[in-house]
């Protein structure tokens, strides 16, 4: 009686007019459907590759976002004016929160090669409505084009967002 034990073979029929083709190769389908798998894999990992300029730029303006949203509540809830402002150190642009209560938040961009193109300081409070306030940020790096810069900005009344077209 024929088990399916380990070692143990299936045997195929070996009589009629497919007896080589059933034991030998693949089938064009066979074939085509790997092919396809192969091609969908391919596409898939072109598409999630990204300009990884552009993705530093957009953390570091995500980042930005939430430490100037972090800043703002600190400075409304102790009651003390908050200004962010960048500063030059070397080669390096770095900012700083003035006046702020606390534990101080990171002053350094996560990508060296990220600026803040805005010279203006952003008041952060303490009062809950403060002015619309925008900050452009852009690369240092020269091989970037003007289009690929990114704004924080805020209505006064909403939290900082990163947006693509300026105010």
């Amino acid at each position: 009686m024929p088990t399916l034990a380990a070692g143990n073979k299936k045997r195929w029929p070996l009589q009629g007019p497919y007896r080589r083709s059933t034991l030998q190769g693949f089938t064009l389908i066979e074939l085509l459907v790997v092919l396809a798998i192969i091609a969908i894999g391919t596409a898939g990992v072109s598409l999630s590759m990204r300009d990884s300029a552009q993705s530093a730029l957009e953390r570091d303006a995500q980042r930005l976002a939430a430490l100037l949203d972090a800043a703002r509540t600190r400075s409304r809830a102790s009651g003390v004016p908050v200004i962010w402002r960048t500063q030059m150190q070397g080669d390096a642009q770095r900012f700083v929160f003035e006046g702020l209560p606390g534990a101080p938040l990171p002053n350094q961009w996560l990508d060296a090669q990220t600026r803040s193109l805005s010279p203006e300081p952003v008041l952060l409070g303490p009062e809950p409505l403060i002015g619309a306030q925008s900050v452009a940020l852009s690369s240092a790096n020269p091989n970037r084009t003007s289009s690929n810069r990114l704004w924080v900005r805020t209505d006064g009344l909403r939290p900082f967002t990163v947006q693509t077209s300026p105010p």
